[in-house]
Formats: structure tokens, sequence, C-alpha cells
């Protein structure tokens, strides 16, 4: 796939409609990569010029933060926000909630001021306005429950963009009983990530996964490359990865892999 650098537009005099901010999972994590690679076809079917910082592209420094180092933090976002200043960006599009959130809402107090959304606020307004459709059957009738992400949902309030997409879809939709304001977290966020897990009795993730089994869904959505690795582990430990598939939202508008 060919995709312009923010550096390799400028250097062409073209400004790009919108920078799609990969991050670190959709740039390193081979399952993440993916849907960084879905989201790269669907921009360029709804013909929308975009670009990538690549190699000028740091961390967020979210996960710093939220283990509770303010100095990394700082100096990554400031690093980032000098590129994103100096390239003029007024409009970012990211597939993690995390990156969606730090930099909508935490950036601006450290000079970074730009339009930020969701990689599933993106789709549901190029569906909505015809400018992509549904692509393929792979997964006709199969029933789908959502898991929502705890940075786009309960830190942000968007619930419905995700639900509006897979509405899209002509498969059945089944809600786990936690869901929306009430949702529970795949056990991932908060730097939960990169630390062992507490004294228990049960994985968070595998709590999690057991909800979304008890739907019967054959198929778990998420919209996280976090909630994706979570998901993923939790229904490898409960031996359904024959049966149950997790995808990102963008993997069931283009059903084109597999």
């Amino acid at each position: 796939m060919e995709v312009k650098t923010m550096a390799e537009m400028k250097a062409s005099g073209e400004t790009p409609e919108i920078l799609f901010w990969v991050g670190c999972a959709g740039s390193y994590d081979s399952r993440s990569q993916q849907i960084s690679r879905k989201l790269v076809e669907i921009l360029n079917k709804a013909n929308i010029s975009f670009a990538i910082l690549g190699n000028e592209e740091m961390c967020t420094g979210d996960p710093a933060r939220r283990a509770g180092n303010e100095f990394v933090f700082q100096m990554l976002a400031l690093q980032n926000i000098q590129t994103l200043n100096e390239y003029e960006v007024r409009k970012i599009v990211t597939i993690c909630p995390h990156c969606f959130n730090v930099m909508k809402n935490e950036y601006p107090a450290l000079g970074g001021n730009y339009e930020v959304i969701h990689h599933s606020q993106l789709l549901k307004s190029l569906l909505d306005e015809g400018r992509i459709k549904v692509e393929g059957n792979v997964f006709k009738d199969k029933k789908i429950t959502y898991h929502d992400s705890c940075y786009l949902g309960r830190a942000n309030n968007i619930y419905e963009a995700p639900r509006d997409v897979l509405e899209h879809l002509d498969n059945e939709l089944v809600e786990m009983g936690r869901s929306r304001s009430k949702g529970f977290c795949c056990g991932a966020g908060g730097a939960q990530m990169w630390k062992e897990d507490e004294p228990g009795d049960k994985r968070v993730n595998v709590e999690r996964t057991e909800e979304a089994l008890g739907t019967g869904a054959d198929i778990i959505a998420v919209n996280c490359p976090y909630c994706m690795t979570m998901m993923t582990d939790g229904v490898k430990a409960k031996e359904k990865q024959g049966s149950v598939m997790v995808y990102d939202i963008s993997e069931l508008i283009l059903q084109n892999q597999k």
C-alpha cells in the first residue's frame, strides 16, 4: 500500500484533508496493522486526501501519563505537538481510543489544538453520506456483539457511532449485560497493558469475554487495539477461537479479508 507522509505531501505542495494517526499498536502490532491497512483502504475508497507522519510520529504519551510518569508524557506530547503544528495539521483520525482521548482532551493544555475523531465516527459519517458501502458477505448470518472501549465510551460518551456503523450490516446485533455507560473494561486500559496482573481469582479480559460469549455471538466487534488483544486472548483462554472471532468494526464493513 502506498501511503504518503506529511513530509512528502509538503514537499509536493499538497495539503491533506486529514492526518491518519497510526499509533503504536497500529504501527507495530501485527494484528492492529491489519486495522491500519483497512482504514487506509476505506480512506482511499472514499477519495479522502490523507497522510501519515511516518517516522516523525511518536507515542502520544498516554501510557506514560496513566502509569504516573508525567515527565515522559509531556516530553512525548510536546514533541508530537511541535511536529503537528509545523505541518499545520487541523484534523486527525485515529484507530485507537487512547490516542483519540489524549490528543482530543489533553493535548490542548500543551498547545495542541486539533479536530480529533475516532475511526468509528469517520466510518459512520462516510456510510451515512454514501461515500462508502458495506462490501462482501463473509460474515452473513453471523451474530455480533459489540464491546464498548472505556476511552471511547465512558471517557468520551461515544456509544452510538460504532453501533450505527454495525447497523449497516444485515447481522443480528446482541448487547452484553454491561454495555454503554455501564460497560466493563477489557483489562488493558490505564496502562494495565504493560504490567502484571494484580492478585485475584480471574483475569479481567476473561470476565469480559465470558460476558461476550454469553450472548451467543459468533463475532465480537471492537474499536480499539487494546480491546482487540485482550478479547482475542480471552477467546483463546476459553478455547473458543475456532467458533468465535474478534474483529474491528472497520473489518466488518469491508469484508474482503480471510
